[in-house]
This record gives C-alpha cells, sequence and structure tokens, in this order.
C-alpha cells in the first residue's frame, strides 16, 4: 500500500530550526511533484511547499517565504523542508502529499496524501 513517512517534527522555540523528510513507501517520488501542506488544529489543510520531479520548479506559500526551503534526494526517494526562524503559527501536523501536475501548483486540492504527518510546534 502507497504510503509516506514524515519524520522530523517536535517542540521548539520561535526562532529555531527544525528539518522534516518524507520517505515513500509502496510507492516512488521520482516522477511526482511533491508538496508539503499543513493543518493546524481547527484550521483547513493549507499548501506550504512544492518541488518538481526534476527540483527545477519550487513555490511556497507567502507565509513561509524566505523561511523555509523545499529539496529532495532522487537517489534516497526522499524530500526535505527545512525549517528556519520558526513561528508561533508554524504549528501543525505537516503532511507529505505528491501530485500529478509537473509544474507545482498553490491549490491544496491538487495533491494527495497518505501519511500520517508530522508535529511542528513552536512555542513563544
Amino acid at each position: 500500500q502507497a504510503q509516506t513517512v514524515e519524520s522530523g517534527g517536535g517542540l521548539v522555540q520561535a526562532g529555531d530550526s527544525l528539518r522534516l523528510s518524507c520517505a515513500a513507501s509502496g510507492r516512488t517520488f521520482s516522477s511526482s511533484t511533491v508538496g508539503w501542506l499543513r493543518q493546524a488544529p481547527g484550521k483547513e489543510r493549507e499548501f506550504v511547499a512544492a518541488i518538481s520531479w526534476n527540483r527545477r520548479n519550487t513555490i511556497y506559500a507567502d507565509s513561509v517565504k524566505g523561511r523555509f526551503t523545499i529539496s529532495r534526494d532522487t537517489a534516497k526517494d526522499t524530500v526535505y523542508l527545512q525549517m528556519n526562524s520558526l513561528k508561533p503559527e508554524d504549528t501543525a501536523v505537516y503532511y507529505c502529499c505528491a501530485a500529478s501536475m509537473s509544474t507545482p501548483r498553490y491549490y491544496s486540492g491538487d495533491y494527495k496524501c497518505w501519511g500520517q504527518g508530522t508535529q511542528v510546534t513552536v512555542s513563544s
């Protein structure tokens, strides 16, 4: 069964950094656009960042632009999200999701998520 395994979350203070990882299980990311989405309590899941299958295109939500960096290691079939200068409003469960389009898009509905996510909590 296809799924993703997210890791790297935790409890940090405002201004700290975390690096999230996402490994494919039962499927491969090699030909997919991959995105990170997040969901805070009581809120809808929202788009955070995405990277094309060939790493040529990356896009970010305005709220994380300049602080977060998405990357992928094709050999390891793993996608990362480096998060710097974390803020309390970044607190959420972060999901790694895949999409069929070759060019990343900002609409969260374009992405399919299989994993349990990883919790990121930022204290002030």
